[in-house]
């Protein structure tokens, strides 16, 4: 034989006062303050991204990615590499310094881009490039 128990106005009030909705998402609307490019050393390039807005690291990776893919087009290349990308936040205002190889043919590694894929993409999503 099944018991039940009553419900009181008072459990169920308990019960749903833990479901709050999440905040709603603030739309992704960034401020790209703009690119500078440095040759290190023949095939090697830096680039100092700054943008405001980012949702977090990965936004101004990206945007790194679109400068360096844009890049290598102009400089009549089909490839970059990845070598490293630092990112920092302070007040409000994001900054990413990467590092990445150009080159005609696929370079060998884990992190190689198809320029005209990336820069596609990059133009696809008003990401600017160089």
């Amino acid at each position: 034989m099944w018991q039940t128990w009553p419900i009181t106005p008072l459990l169920v009030a308990g019960a749903l006062a833990g479901c709050t909705a999440p905040p709603p998402e603030r739309p992704f609307a960034p401020i790209y303050e703009g690119i500078e490019t440095r040759l290190l050393d023949g095939d090697l390039v830096q680039f100092d991204v700054a943008m405001r807005g980012a949702r977090g690291p990965e936004d101004v990776e990206d945007y790194t990615q679109c400068a360096a893919a844009q890049y290598a087009l102009i400089r009549g290349y089909g490839f970059a590499r990845h070598l490293r990308t630092n990112v920092y936040e302070e007040g409000g205002l994001w900054r990413g310094d990467a590092v990445y190889t150009i080159s005609a043919a696929l370079p060998r590694g884990l992190k190689t881009i198809d320029a005209e894929v990336v820069a596609f993409a990059c133009a696809e999503n008003g990401i600017p490039m160089v």
